[in-house]
């Protein structure tokens, strides 16, 4: 992993992720996901529980019925890395085939 992004650096990953925005004072990405129903919002989470395991980089999320709140940072680098941007791509991947 090359560490932690600069501020200009996210700024312009999050120019190719639709829908993500910076949270947490610069040290997180975040998204709101919703779906068409709950069936729509746990299959997103389950696919994305297997890529996140693959990665080994897991997300903080909050589920409630057809949303899925996600919040990206690499704690062990105290903010955000190119691990964060590939996880938040496949989600949005992900979330378009749901």
């Amino acid at each position: 992993m090359a560490g932690r992004m600069t501020i200009e650096q996210c700024e312009a990953a999050l120019m190719s992720l639709p829908g993500w925005s910076m949270a947490r004072d610069g040290t997180a990405i975040a998204k709101n996901f919703r779906f068409k129903d709950f069936g729509a919002a746990f299959g997103f989470m389950r696919a994305i529980a297997d890529e996140a395991e693959r990665m080994d980089h897991h997300p903080e999320w909050l589920n409630v019925y057809n949303k899925v709140d996600v919040v990206l940072s690499t704690h062990s680098e105290g903010g955000i890395t190119e691990k964060d941007i590939a996880l938040a791509r496949a989600m949005n991947k992900a979330a378009d085939a749901a």
